[in-house]
């Protein structure tokens, strides 16, 4: 059993979910990056999410944009990367999973990539513009080295395709709460809970909702009915605007905490249980947290 496995079990014996913080690796540099990571973990982080930076992020909204801009000011090859993972592999075992694009990786080399991946202590890969029709290649790879390729699945996803990647994908599947690209939102639509719903019961891998969580209020409705909260652009914003590299780390990290906190005190229907059917939108103001039935 993989680390992202592993980490999903202890929390369904908990009934909680998991809340899976974004950043871009070597944003504003590398040495702070490894502080974030670490932050991330103190903070409560269940699995962290290392963005690959690449000059044409074509499902990132501004605020991840900008972040890869700044990473690239300075080179950031994949094989230093790797060397930042293993740092943090020395004193920690969190689940991390490599988001990125098809181009760096295709460059690198598929097997050469896998390997090195494995190698440095990555549990998962979530390659955004490789669809699942198109990723035998890669995942030839990941599957051999013992690395999870992670699968997008959307609103516009139709049976088939949700049926594909709950037969092929590994770790969980990553369900893009909107169509879109990457960015805070201040409401979701309520037939989210619906949609994920009809995910989980695709299969048996869980089911991790991303794109807009930008506060705790909304990460707490997520868990609710989801089985991973992913939160970026929020999170990226509080990197981008504290003053200093330390502020950046304790920052990330007590953001985090606050995510987490409010993750906490939701409780999570069973996937068999009826999920509303109301049209509307989310918005923190018509939430009322639930106590933890623990």
């Amino acid at each position: 059993m993989g680390r992202i496995q592993q980490k999903f079990a202890e929390l369904k014996k908990r009934d909680e979910a998991a809340l899976i913080p974004f950043i871009t690796a070597g944003d504003p540099d590398l040495a702070t990056t490894l502080r974030i990571m670490r932050a991330l973990e103190a903070g409560g982080a269940d699995c962290i999410e290392l963005g690959i930076p690449f000059s044409d992020p074509s499902a990132d909204g501004p605020t991840i944009q900008r972040s890869s801009e700044r990473a690239l000011k300075r080179p950031v090859p994949l094989a230093a990367i790797f060397r930042l993972l293993r740092d943090f592999r020395r004193s920690s075992q969190v689940p991390v999973i490599l988001f990125g694009y098809f181009n760096p990786f295709f460059r690198f080399g598929l097997e050469k990539f896998a390997r090195a991946a494995a190698g440095a202590g990555a549990d998962g890969v979530l390659c955004v513009d490789l669809p699942p029709e198109e990723s035998a290649e890669l995942k030839r790879w990941t599957d051999l080295v013992g690395i999870d390729l992670i699968f997008l699945l959307s609103p516009t996803s139709g049976p088939d395709r949700v049926k594909l990647v709950a037969r092929h994908g590994r770790g969980f599947i990553y369900y893009v709460s909107v169509t879109g690209v990457t960015g805070a939102r201040r409401s979701f639509d309520d037939s989210l809970k619906t949609q994920v719903a009809r995910v989980r019961k695709a299969g048996a891998l869980p089911v991790g909702v991303g794109f807009g969580i930008s506060t705790p209020e909304q990460a707490a409705w997520i868990a609710g009915f989801a089985d991973a909260a992913v939160v970026g652009s929020a999170l990226v914003e509080k990197i981008e605007h504290a003053k200093g590299n330390l502020a950046k780390a304790r920052q990330a990290g007590a953001f985090v905490a606050q995510l987490k906190r409010a993750m906490g005190q939701a409780n999570k229907p069973s996937a068999a249980e009826p999920q509303p059917k109301k049209k509307g939108k989310f918005s923190p103001r018509r939430t009322r947290r639930a106590r933890s039935s623990e």
